[in-house]
């Protein structure tokens, strides 16, 4: 017998392809896209979980929004334009893109997650985003993924030129400490959780022997991106006591 949680999920999930304007073929599809791994892994249901969704999503993702790009920006150079993109594609865009629709409410998650406060989870909520994406490429074609794109992702691009957010956290920090210290900042990663196909990394990234950021992410580069940003966040509180 599915549990309550089952039972109301494809409910919740119309209801959101309702509200975003997604007709789809194949619902089963969409309801797929916000199936966390927690919740079969402990609920033991025959459910496949978002994960190979989220996969196709990033990969459609990033070629839509280089389309996107290449066609604005006849004049940008590719390096400038890559940096674009990754500011777009970034984890924190898509989870306030996320949050923005909604998406939480669809979401099947285990008891546990939701204890530890999983609907707010920047990276559960980007990932859910790209398995929605992944769902509207796979059940309507490139065309309906690249329009969700457009609509959606592209028109955070404004805020993120005007406030030089493109510029990759990483390669603003190590400006920074090199400019002053002639130094390169140093990431660690200070633990790992979940299972090999589900980790968690927490990163640290230090000037000069001293933390100055943190960051979580579903991989390596995600959390080093992370920390640097957190870095560069508070910049006030540890550039002047270096």
């Amino acid at each position: 017998m599915p549990s309550p949680e089952a039972s109301a999920h494809p409910r919740a999930v119309a209801k959101l392809l309702a509200r975003l304007g997604i007709a789809p073929k194949q619902e089963s599809i969409f309801r797929t896209a916000f199936v966390h791994r927690s919740f079969v892994n402990e609920a033991g249901e025959k459910l496949e979980h978002n994960e190979r969704l989220e996969f196709i999503g990033d990969a459609a993702l990033e070629l839509a929004m280089t389309d996107l790009l290449y066609r604005a920006y006849p004049n940008k150079a590719e390096g400038e334009l890559t940096d674009i993109r990754s500011s777009c594609v970034r984890g924190k865009n898509l989870a306030a893109i996320a949050q923005k629709l909604e998406l939480a409410d669809a979401l099947l998650l285990s008891r546990g997650e939701e204890r530890a406060g999983g609907r707010t989870n920047p990276t559960l909520l980007a990932d859910a985003f790209e398995a929605l994406l992944g769902a509207v490429y796979l059940d309507q074609g490139f065309t309906a993924a690249k329009a969700f794109v457009e609509t959606h992702v592209y028109p955070t691009l404004t805020g993120i030129l005007a406030g030089s957010l493109h510029v990759d956290p990483k390669s603003a920090l190590q400006e920074i400490v090199q400019a002053k210290w002639q130094a390169l900042p140093s990431y660690a990663i200070v633990k790992e959780a979940g299972a090999d196909h589900d980790k968690t990394f927490s990163v640290e990234v230090s000037v000069g022997g001293r933390v100055v950021g943190r960051g979580e992410g579903n991989s390596k580069k995600r959390a080093q991106e992370a920390a640097a940003q957190d870095a560069l966040d508070a910049r006030l509180a540890w550039e002047n006591a270096q």
